[in-house]
């Protein structure tokens, strides 16, 4: 598995935005990797699971993945046209954050922000796909 892993691990290295596990799958494939889709599904859980790729849901509820710039918690600024992604900081919603679990009496809060917009590239392009 770990192998195959590293194969994903690669392909989401390789790319500037969020792309979906049969976005993946579809590529390794044409590059001649003989992976599996399910493969490709367990590969990116694990990767997830252990910090090394970000993972959120679409408005359509798909699951999308990118590899991760940082260790560090973030949220992002994806493209609604090519899906690229900026990992961006947001000290004014983890304030915001601790201040609601604090005055409810919640501990272990945890949460995700992402922010959609259209890029300049694509808005620049007339794209909008998507929007």
């Amino acid at each position: 598995m770990s192998t195959r892993r590293e194969t994903v691990r690669r392909a989401l290295n390789e790319s500037a935005g969020f792309r979906s596990a049969q976005d993946l799958y579809t590529d390794l494939r044409a590059d001649g990797s003989k992976i599996g889709l399910t493969t490709v599904y367990r590969a990116l859980q694990a990767l997830s699971e252990s910090g090394e790729v970000d993972v959120l849901r679409t408005d359509e509820g798909e699951a999308v993945y990118r590899a991760c710039a940082t260790e560090n918690h973030h949220h992002h600024l994806v493209c609604r046209v090519c899906s690229t992604a900026v990992e961006i900081e947001g000290p004014t919603v983890e304030r915001w954050a601790s201040e609601v679990a604090s005055r409810y009496g919640f501990i272990g809060i945890t949460h995700t922000v992402e922010l959609f917009g259209v890029c300049t590239d694509c808005a620049e392009a007339g794209s909008t796909v998507g929007v």
